[in-house]
């Protein structure tokens, strides 16, 4: 039966300075009386290598580092790659970012620039990733353009979740968490054989608060309580000696609270606006946040109730999502050392959500959230070996059925007031053919639906081959071609007449003088986006077409045995996106196109000091084309709404430094840093007052110039069977910016978030209780800035946790 069963010792975190390295997953071996690292295994070319001869810049760490680190979420595993940043929308979706390229979208049915996989299966959407995370046998994080070898076409680079298999000997867990917000987290693994050739692994992880960390400013009410569970069974089977399958089952449901905000502003239709609710403008004044666990949120009473057509939203302020997933995974040996691997992935995603990201006690801007993403594919790829070449081809096909809808409430906001006084006036016009009256203009616009139907498909074919030149000297080339195809039908709809009165006389009135055409009234449940082409209301249809060719040539140069020198030229590409938007105008839901990066590296990798020190560093240039940006849209309503944009050209280049160093026997050091410049390069867009803005020399969103980590790990024996453990985990970045006018009030603060553990454990790894805490300093840091339809709002980072652990291992 395969096994896989790697242990290391390796933690990667940060260090505020401007010189640091990276350290990827290793352990410490004793060879007589000289001290080595263990040598990093990766299948970052989709085979075993040491990570020393892959010429890429790849961060590995194993699955004792992460437990020990606490990383129980993608979220978490900043604190070890500093080049990856994540951003949090106000609909829940995180937003990836690897060496500054991401996609700033709030849409579940957009695919990141960051690529996912959990064992070589993508996961193309983020919100496929809001489950836990745990018993991993490694993580592994590919920077740049990745699109030769793994099935999804990302820009950025890719994170492959490897998780462990079934074993050939019995093996069992059992860990228990306690900490402070009433936490209690559980998980256990049993693994081992069925019979000679079938084996099996069953992990479950269970996490659960009591007390949410988020407290009202207005009264005595917390959000933040945490319910979320996962487990996966893994089954191994060996019917022969050249065929070996493995097929998993991977489950998860997320009940926890949704994140709630902080109100810092208001957008600029509506600052100083006649038309904000009672005491707003005086809340936000007063009420400026000093520390994480300060926000605000609309009671329950106000936004549960129905005021005449405008129906309420009732129920907790929480999710309720879930995951199905299947991996089946067949690897055959032929004849003439080749291999035939064929890799199949299904998902089902159900998620609903109800949240509320005004940042305060008022009824601005809830959603219920509704979603569902069924996404199936396929790989069959032929590997070998043929001379001076170790070579595959393959095929790839995916195909996704998406719903992306939420309902929102706006009762009290500033524009629903602007309108509705609007509506009163017109009352007595010829626009208000309805006959509606005050009575319904007051109530009108509370709220309204946006949803889409996607359907996505994607094929591509695929060659690599690595080129042995000389003993010191190897070529890689790789090439896919793919052709993207994506049918979109969407808009912004009426929900039980509450938007009819603002539509069929407002809105129709506006449109008549800015189009001179006079739209058909719309009926209870229609589409409200306007399409000025056709001068109607209705639904809005798209369609993608799109072909890319993707591809990577690497020269790698060993001068030496302990070091590497490589260089590479990479084109990488992203599919186009469709919005669902908030739609006044059809073309808020136009679709983008793909966008292509161009990427140059270079880089060194050297072990050194007779193999106690590993030192890594890569520089890049990125040539960026038809980069895919979250803008804003100039309306002649509600003076800016959000659309997204292709920005033509841009640029960004920067250095990754890695440094991993044994100490001593007990002692290791990780250090890392990223320096990062982007650049957006003669493009004018719109702001977020409706103004027409040259953002030429723009930084890219959510790209701070550095970002650094540091790490140290410690372990020694005090006793016969007793060892004592320690680590310390330090993350900083300088400051970054939300939009791309680089106002004061949508950058993201510099700040370092430190965590640490101490820990007593059997030397025979039976046993080990650690006290841990995170965010051990509290820093008070936020990791977006954004705007709803009346406020600017921050979402913090968590406030300190701490708590202690308990593992018996059978």
């Amino acid at each position: 039966m395969h096994t896989t069963s790697r242990s290391s010792l390796s933690l990667a975190c940060t260090l505020a300075c401007s010189t640091a390295f990276l350290a990827p997953t290793v352990e410490a071996r004793q060879s007589g009386t000289s001290l080595a690292l263990e040598e990093v295994i990766v299948t970052a070319q989709r085979k075993e290598q040491s990570a020393n001869d892959v010429g890429m810049d790849i961060q590995s760490y194993a699955g004792e580092s992460l437990e020990q680190l606490r990383v129980t979420d993608v979220e978490d595993l900043t604190r070890l790659v500093p080049a990856f940043t994540v951003a949090q929308s106000y609909q829940g979706v995180p937003t990836y970012t690897l060496r500054g390229i991401g996609f700033n979208t709030i849409n579940i049915s957009a695919k990141s620039s960051v690529g996912t996989y959990v064992d070589e299966v993508a996961y193309p959407y983020p919100v496929l990733n809001s489950g836990p995370v745990y018993d991993l046998q490694r993580v592994e994080v590919l920077k740049g353009p990745q699109g030769t070898l793994f099935g999804r076409n990302t820009t950025a680079g890719l994170i492959n979740l490897v998780t462990n298999k079934p074993t050939q000997e019995f093996e069992a867990m059992l860990r228990g968490e306690v900490g402070n917000y009433d936490s209690i987290n559980l998980e256990g693994v049993v693994s081992g054989p069925l019979g000679d050739r079938f084996g099996a692994r069953l992990a479950v992880r269970s996490e659960n608060s009591g007390e949410g960390w988020q407290k009202s400013n207005s009264r005595g009410e917390r959000l933040g309580e945490v319910d979320r569970q996962g487990a996966r069974l893994s089954l191994a089977w060996d019917p022969s000696d050249s065929l070996h399958i493995d097929f998993s089952y991977n489950w998860w449901r997320n009940q926890s609270d949704m994140l709630a905000a902080q109100a810092i502003g208001f957008t600029p239709s509506t600052l100083g606006s006649p038309f904000n609710a009672p005491g707003l403008i005086d809340y936000v004044a007063a009420n400026q946040p000093n520390s994480a666990d300060e926000a605000d949120w609309a009671p329950r009473a106000t936004r549960s109730q129905d005021i005449g057509i405008g129906a309420g939203l009732p129920g907790d302020l929480a999710q309720d999502s879930e995951l199905n997933a299947l991996a089946l995974h067949v690897s055959a040996d032929l004849p003439g050392e080749m291999r035939l691997v064929s890799l199949t992935g299904y998902h089902d995603l159900q998620r609903d959500g109800l949240t509320d990201f005004s940042g305060a006690p008022y009824e601005l801007l809830i959603e219920d959230l509704e979603g569902e993403i069924e996404s199936f594919s396929q790989e069959l790829r032929l590997e070998g070996e043929t001379g001076p070449a170790n070579w595959l081809v393959g095929v790839y096909y995916a195909e996704d059925e998406l719903l992306d809808s939420n309902r929102t409430l706006l009762g009290e906001n500033a524009n629903v007031a602007l309108v509705r006084t609007y509506t009163l006036q017109l009352l007595g016009t010829p626009f208000n053919t309805g006959g509606y009256t005050a009575e319904d203009a007051s109530q009108a616009f509370r709220t309204y639906i946006d949803r889409a139907d996607i359907d996505a498909r994607s094929w591509s074919v695929f060659a690599n081959a690595d080129w042995k030149l000389t003993d010191k000297l190897n070529l890689t080339t790789g090439i896919r071609y793919t052709e993207d195809e994506q049918d979109y039908a969407g808009c912004s709809r009426d929900f039980n007449g509450s938007m009819l009165p603002n539509v069929n006389v407002t809105n129709r009135y506006l449109y008549f003088t800015a189009y001179g055409v006079m739209p058909e009234e719309i009926s209870a449940g229609e589409c409200n986006t306007f399409h000025p082409d056709t001068g109607s209301f209705g639904i809005v249809e798209s369609e993608l077409n799109e072909d890319n060719v993707a591809w990577r040539l690497a020269l790698n140069w060993w001068p030496g045995e302990d070091t590497l020198l490589y260089a590479s030229v990479t084109q990488g590409a992203k599919s186009g996106e469709t919005p669902v938007n908030p739609a006044n105008l059809a073309e808020q839901n136009a679709p983008v196109t793909q966008e292509e990066l161009l990427a140059y590296e270079t880089g060194v990798k050297a072990t050194l000091f007779d193999g106690r020190l590993q030192a890594n560093a890569s520089a890049f240039f990125y040539d960026y084309t038809d980069k895919q940006l979250n803008v804003y849209f100039a309306d002649p309503i509600y003076t800016a709404l959000p659309r997204l944009d292709n920005i033509p050209d841009s640029e960004a280049y920067g250095l990754d430094t890695e440094l991993t160093w044994l100490v001593t026997e007990g002692l290791t050091a990780f250090a890392a840093a990223t320096w990062l410049q982007t650049e957006i390069q003669d493009y004018t867009g719109i702001n977020n007052a409706g103004e027409v803005t040259d953002y030429d020399g723009a930084e890219f969103l959510y790209s701070p110039d550095l970002t650094a980590s540091l790490t140290f790990l410690y372990q020694r024996a005090i006793s016969a069977g007793l060892g004592f453990n320690a680590s310390l985990n330090a993350r900083y970045q300088s400051d970054s910016y939300a939009n791309l006018e680089g106002d004061d009030e949508y950058t993201i603060d510099a700040y370092n978030v430190v965590n640490a553990s101490i820990g007593l454990g059997a030397l025979t790894g039976n046993w080990d209780v650690s006290l841990w805490a995170e965010n051990l300093t509290d820093e008070y840091y936020w990791l977006t800035v954004t705007q709803g339809a009346n406020t600017v709002i921050r979402f913090p980072g968590k406030s300190r946790t701490y708590g202690a652990t308990l593992t018996y291992r059978f």
